[in-house]
This record gives structure tokens, C-alpha cells and sequence, in this order.
């Protein structure tokens, strides 16, 4: 990809959907884990330890090239994408529990994020990992990508609600764009590549995926929290940022090939958690039906 895309294009995009994930949320979406402390908390374990460790059981089982494999536990790093609203909302998800989640997730990102990124490129040893590492000065790049537009995008719906309730639709709009057109740049980059790059890594980014969904959904219903935070759990989980991690990759970490899992992720988990979806809404309408015909 052209410098100007890599130093200028790809970092406003992030900037805009960052932005519009901040005009959605307010100080009260902060406050709301004290008020559902088990829902957020066994959301975000999962979300930032058993979601890695899944990762990297995949990839260490379906022995990926070492970009590749730092490419996925990169976006299973990343905090969940603001479409899970949408699906959580369609599926009858609590999406006020999704937007919490977001939220801190994001926050705790700017941490967590860096760290199995690092820990990944350590492990896996990359034949350029030595400048491929998330070092004090880029783990600030990606602090300034990731939290900086969300905090401009709250003082704006703070100061001017009207202004953000309207530009909500426009800006989740521009930001579905914007991931097809990172999705497509990535691809269009690695056209050489990548035929034998959907071949690795389609089917662990598939089961990662199904198993993110499945995960957050089952592990939150057997620890007692109710269906509709645990619908909202596995959408969040399920459904990452693939703009960020596109964005850290190319951006940031200048590799294009470390971008195409996540890429491959993105238009997977689209389908993948519709399907998902229909299946426990299916699910929970036979339980209603049996449950009134043994009445």
C-alpha cells in the first residue's frame, strides 16, 4: 500500500469510526459496570484471557506462518466492533450492556492490546519481528488511534446531543464503508499472496469465530447471567474491531500481511454471527414452545 494510505488515509478512517463509536457512548456507560458487575466481568475475562488463549491454540494446532499467526492474536486482541450493537439489538441482546462493554474494553485495550501483540511476536518470532514490536513510542500511536477520537466523539455528545443522535446513522454507516474498504485495500495489497493466505488461515479464523460466539454466549448462561446480557456477551466477543487491527498492522506496525487475518475475520464474522444468531433465537423459541406445552 502507498505511504499516504499506510501514514494519512488508513489513521483517519480509524479516527472517524473511533470517533463514532465515541458520539454513542456517555460517562454513564462507565458507571454502568458497577451496576452489572458479573455480566462485565466474566465479558471481559473472557474477552481478554480466554480469547487469546483460544487464539493461540488455533494457530499453534493449524501451525500458521508466523506473520500470520501474530496477524490473528492481534485481532483477538482487539475490543469488540460496533456492529456487535446491531447484532445484539436484532437478536434482542441487551445492547446497553454491549455499549459498556465497548467502552471499557476499548480503555483497557490500549493496554492489553500491545502486550499479546508483543507477547505474540516473541513467541512466534517473525523473520522481521525485530522492528515489528509494539514499543513504548507505537504503543503511544496506538493510545492516540484508539482512545483520543472516543474521547473528542463524548465531549461532542456531551456538549451537543441533538448534533450526535443525528450524525449516528451517518457515522456507523461511513464506518461499515470504511471496513470494506480496508477489507478490500488489504486484499487488493496482498493479491499475489492471497489465495494461499485464505488457505491458512480461513478455516482457524472460522473456527475462532464460532468458538468466540459460542463462548461468550454459553460461559455467561452457566455462571447464571440472564440470556439477554448473555446474547450481548457473545456479540461482543465475537464481533471484533477489524478496522483496528487492520489499522495497528498496516499503521502502525507496517505490515500488510500481519493485516490479512483480521481482513479474512472481518468478512467472516458477518455471516458467522447472523447464523449464530438465528440459531439461539431459533433455540429459545422451541424452549418457549416446549416449556407452554408441558404447562
Amino acid at each position: 500500500m502507498g505511504s499516504a494510505l499506510t501514514t494519512v488515509l488508513l489513521p483517519l478512517a480509524l479516527a472517524l469510526v473511533m470517533f463514532g463509536l465515541g458520539l454513542s457512548l456517555t460517562v454513564g456507560d462507565f458507571a454502568r459496570v458497577g451496576r452489572q458487575p458479573k455480566a462485565v466481568v466474566i465479558a471481559l475475562v473472557l474477552q481478554l484471557l480466554v480469547l487469546p488463549a483460544i487464539c493461540f491454540g488455533l494457530v499453534v494446532a493449524f501451525d500458521l506462518p508466523p506473520l500470520l499467526a501474530v496477524g490473528l492474536l492481534l485481532l483477538a486482541a482487539s475490543p469488540g466492533g460496533t456492529t456487535a450493537n446491531l447484532f445484539s439489538h436484532l437478536f434482542r441482546g441487551d445492547v446497553a450492556l454491549n455499549i459498556t462493554l465497548t467502552a471499557v474494553n476499548s480503555l483497557i485495550a490500549v493496554v492489553t492490546l500491545p502486550v499479546i501483540t508483543n507477547l505474540a511476536i516473541d513467541w512466534f518470532e517473525p523473520e522481521d519481528g525485530g522492528s515489528l514490536g509494539l514499543q513504548f513510542g507505537k504503543t503511544l500511536q496506538v493510545f492516540a488511534i484508539v482512545l483520543v477520537p472516543v474521547v473528542i466523539g463524548m465531549v461532542v455528545r456531551q456538549r451537543a446531543t441533538a448534533f450526535a443522535d443525528r450524525m449516528d446513522k451517518p457515522v456507523r454507516i461511513a464506518s461499515a464503508v470504511v471496513l470494506a474498504l480496508v477489507i478490500v485495500g488489504t486484499i487488493v495489497a496482498e493479491r499475489d499472496n492471497i489465495a494461499g493466505y485464505i488457505s491458512d488461515v480461513g478455516l482457524p479464523a472460522l473456527l475462532f469465530c464460532l468458538a468466540s460466539l459460542t463462548v461468550g454466549f454459553v460461559v455467561p448462561r452457566l455462571l447464571g447471567v440472564v440470556r439477554r446480557q448473555a446474547i450481548a456477551s457473545a456479540f461482543e466477543i465475537g464481533v471484533h474491531n477489524g478496522t483496528l487491527a487492520i489499522a495497528i498492522a498496516i499503521s502502525v506496525l507496517d505490515s500488510v500481511e500481519l493485516a490479512v487475518p483480521a481482513a479474512v475475520y472481518s468478512v467472516i464474522m458477518f455471516p458467522a454471527a447472523a447464523l449464530f444468531g438465528w440459531a439461539i433465537t431459533r433455540s429459545s423459541a422451541r424452549s418457549e414452545a416446549e416449556a407452554m406445552t408441558g404447562r
